[in-house]
């Protein structure tokens, strides 16, 4: 057997010295043979198995945002949230025979001044086609919408969130923007199954949208949820979509798929019609981890369509994607380009300014987005990125930091502390938005002015703070007088107050002067618990070193 296996391995080698002229790649197989056979005639090898590189999550996101305006884009029916089924549809948006699509140009402007916003390009003609498919709220069997040429294309969007081990530090990412589409929305289908029966609603129908298509760049659900988050702020802050999600204003699908660095993506499933910024979030995650699991068990990721129970918490599974849908895609027949001018001097001889959409007058008229904002806060008030960051991301918050700020001498940085820490902490506990707070930017204010000129201590500020949330009618002044919580401006009152403590407590006085500095504010503690926070504590603590030293 000895004699055989020297033979082999000599055919071996000589095999390997011919062949890896002609094919390199061939001759690396014949060596691994070669080596696997002497190692076979040796004592056994252990075989270690090198270890997958970790899969990684890969997320894209499809949002449809409702635009702001009191018509319809193809119809003059008018758009209301809650409004009895079926009130608000004119003949078109029923589809009609003869009736025929009329453009809004307030749903171009607001297309216009999203994609601006965006830092996209504007298409100057743009095109409208039709995307057929049959659902019982679409009466007309097709979607007017933007295949071909969409209104905007090649953006990125800016956004932070708080992240790290203390959530306090300020991850920044992009996201591209892939396009900007105009289309209309479909009716809704309601689903009495008391009566196992459907009703269709065709109020919604022939709203304007725009859908707005992200690039797979995020790689989990907290970057998806900032990114939706800053989108929405940015909405909202141009007026061209109110972006109320419960009320379907702002809709996201989210295409999710897992694979390891540098690989091609892979299998993707999506997540339909995710109504809140929480929930996509934890939909996205929850999908990561599905798919993680299906591929560590060996499986195959399917390609599907699903959607997100809030109740359990898991995505499941609506319908299979196994082969692409054929939306049948044609020119809209009653619908011209549409055509946007860059200025006034670009318009055609006879054409109004007014008639027209003109993208140097929109540009011009672009409100201060979040990003400007919080780059303002940082360098006008001094204020650390973080404090900017959660100022923007809470509605109305900048104005009520600002509006505290004009009524007090303290310094920005000591307000933000009470903005950002006090008031939004009681707004979240009581989950109230800030246009909701019973404490006023005024009274505010006028608390933080007493603690700043010494009438009450840092401690009693928040006592009374407290009692003005709990009673809107009490100014802060009251409150101290009646709870009797002004600075004890006696210094020999502390004198006897700081002895008994004192007196109290040998074992900390001895390692004060034993060097052990730390111990002091156990004993100020001490003291501001016996006059109920009202003692100055930087009198206090002078007084205690005074009488330890």
């Amino acid at each position: 057997m000895a004699a055989s296996s020297v033979a082999a391995s000599e055919l071996l080698q000589n095999m390997n010295k011919h062949i890896s002229i002609l094919y390199p790649k061939a001759s690396y197989v014949i060596r691994r043979i070669s080596t696997s056979r002497q190692r076979s005639d040796s004592q056994p090898q252990l075989r270690v198995k090198s270890a997958p590189q970790q899969l990684v999550g890969v997320v894209g996101l499809e949002v449809h945002a409702q635009i702001n305006s009191n018509t319809k884009l193809f119809s003059g029916s008018s758009v209301r949230f809650s409004a009895p089924p079926n009130s608000l549809v004119s003949p078109f948006d029923a589809s009609l025979p003869g009736t025929l699509p009329v453009l809004n140009t307030r749903c171009v402007e607001a297309a216009v001044m999203t994609a601006l916003a965006l830092n996209c390009t504007i298409n100057r003609t743009s095109l409208f086609d039709r995307k057929h498919y049959f659902y019982a709220d679409l009466p007309a069997g097709y979607q007017i919408t933007q295949q071909r040429r969409p209104i905007a294309v090649d953006g990125f969007l800016d956004y932070s969130f708080l992240g790290g081990k203390k959530r306090n530090q300020v991850i920044k990412r992009t996201v591209s923007i892939k396009q900007i589409q105009l289309e209309q929305d479909s009716g809704k289908s309601l689903h009495d199954n008391l009566r196992s029966q459907t009703l269709i609603d065709l109020n919604r129908a022939g709203v304007g949208l725009m859908e707005l298509v992200m690039e797979p760049d995020m790689s989990c659900g907290e970057e998806a949820a900032a990114a939706v988050g800053e989108l929405q702020r940015i909405l909202q802050t141009l007026g061209t979509c109110q972006g109320n999600m419960s009320e379907g204003q702002l809709r996201v699908d989210a295409n999710v798929s897992v694979h390891e660095p540098g690989e091609p993506l892979g299998i993707r499933t999506e997540v339909k019609n995710i109504n809140s910024i929480r929930y996509l979030a934890k939909a996205i995650d929850y999908e990561i981890q599905r798919q993680i699991a299906v591929l560590q068990r060996g499986g195959t990721v399917q390609s599907q369509t699903r959607a997100f129970d809030s109740k359990s918490g898991e995505t499941v599974p609506m319908r299979d994607k196994e082969g692409l849908q054929d939306y049948r895609f044609m020119p809209e027949p009653n619908l011209p380009p549409l055509i946007v001018y860059e200025d006034n001097a670009s318009l055609p001889t006879g054409i109004d300014a007014c008639q027209v959409v003109v993208v140097q007058a929109i540009r011009e008229a672009l409100p201060e987005l979040p990003a400007v904002k919080r780059e303002r806060l940082v360098q006008t008030y001094g204020l650390l990125p973080e404090h900017s960051l959660t100022l923007v991301n809470e509605d109305g918050l900048v104005e009520y930091f600002e509006e505290v700020l004009k009524a007090t001498k303290k310094e920005p940085r000591k307000v933000i502390g009470w903005v950002t820490n006090e008031l939004v902490g009681h707004l979240k506990q009581q989950d109230m938005s800030v246009s909701q707070s019973p404490i006023a930017p005024s009274a505010l204010a006028e608390l933080l002015e007493l603690q700043e000129t010494g009438h009450i201590s840092s401690s009693a500020a928040r006592r009374v703070f407290q009692e003005m949330w709990r009673s809107p009618g009490k100014t802060a002044l009251q409150i101290i007088r009646e709870q009797d919580l002004g600075l004890v401006s006696d210094t020999a009152q502390l004198h006897n107050i700081c002895q008994e403590v004192l007196d109290s407590h040998p074992d900390e006085v001895n390692a004060i002067r034993g060097g052990n500095k730390k111990v002091l504010n156990k004993l100020m503690g001490l003291v501001q618990r016996e006059t109920k926070g009202r003692a100055d504590p930087v009198l206090v603590r002078k007084i205690i070193q005074e009488k330890t030293s």
